[in-house]
């Protein structure tokens, strides 16, 4: 169970004890927001399998036992009972320490190309999705994943729009050249018609050094591959996809 979920079922069942809580506070009448022949406990682990592996639908119905609409309903049903629940342990950017130094990055979380819905494509990263920014310590610690914006937004624009900049004036934030104009030390670059310093190119060379942290920790984050690969619901579900990952994340960090 825990090379298909990530958790242990002790685990699990914890999680699943905070779901139920969730369903009893969200709910206007008596409703199970998952599957009776499966119950919370296996839906929440096909959710969970879902999420960690972006499985199809067919196959988890096959390893399951169940059909593929019922596994359609786990996982329509607990993903946002999982994002509503796990909300208390996402850090906002006001969250941010001011006595502390980050490094900011974006990514790309892809997604299909949903013809009603402009704006996903990405000329930096050629394709279409949603872009988050992502902020950890010099030591590599995850600290904070903004909320998505279209994958056309530059990601100078979605760190704009965060207001995270707002909390971090005592020690800039690391950052690459993309977040230049910000007051963040990010790399120098290259003049027109002329090569940089000797000691220019060797702070470039120690910064992206140091930047190589926010690409581990990005990539941490992406072993969750409903992330890396392109998401296949509907895309109206892949905000509170997204919120739900990044609650179990920063949940595994408690």
């Amino acid at each position: 169970m825990y090379y298909t979920t990530g958790f242990r079922r002790d685990e699990i069942q914890d999680l699943v004890a905070i779901v139920y809580e969730q369903d009893q506070r969200d709910a206007t009448e008596a409703r199970l927001s998952w599957p009776p022949v499966l119950g919370l406990f296996w839906s929440a682990v096909i959710t969970l399998a879902y999420l960690r592996g972006n499985r199809v639908q067919w196959e988890l119905a096959e390893t399951y036992g169940v059909s593929q609409s019922t596994v359609s309903r786990a996982i329509t049903g607990v993903t946002p009972l999982l994002a509503q629940a796990l909300r208390s342990v996402v850090p906002t950017a006001e969250e941010l320490r001011a006595d502390r130094q980050y490094i900011i990055d974006g990514t790309l979380l892809p997604c299909w190309s949903w013809a009603a819905v402009p704006g996903l494509w990405s000329g930096k990263h050629r394709t279409t999705g949603v872009v988050v920014q992502v902020a950890a310590t010099l030591e590599g610690q995850l600290s904070w994943i903004s909320d998505p914006t279209p994958g056309s937004r530059h990601d100078l624009y979605c760190l704009d729009q965060s207001g995270a900049l707002d909390h971090l004036a005592t020690y800039p934030p690391i950052g690459d050249k993309g977040y230049i104009g910000r007051g963040m030390l990010t790399p120098f670059k290259k003049p027109p018609g002329r090569e940089l310093l000797d000691w220019q190119k060797t702070f470039n060379k120690s910064l992206n050094h140091t930047r190589a942290t926010i690409e581990r920790v990005i990539a941490h984050i992406k072993t969750w591959k409903v992330l890396h690969a392109d998401y296949r619901r509907p895309y109206a579900t892949f905000k509170t996809t997204i919120s739900a990952v990044i609650g179990l994340i920063f949940y595994t960090l408690t």
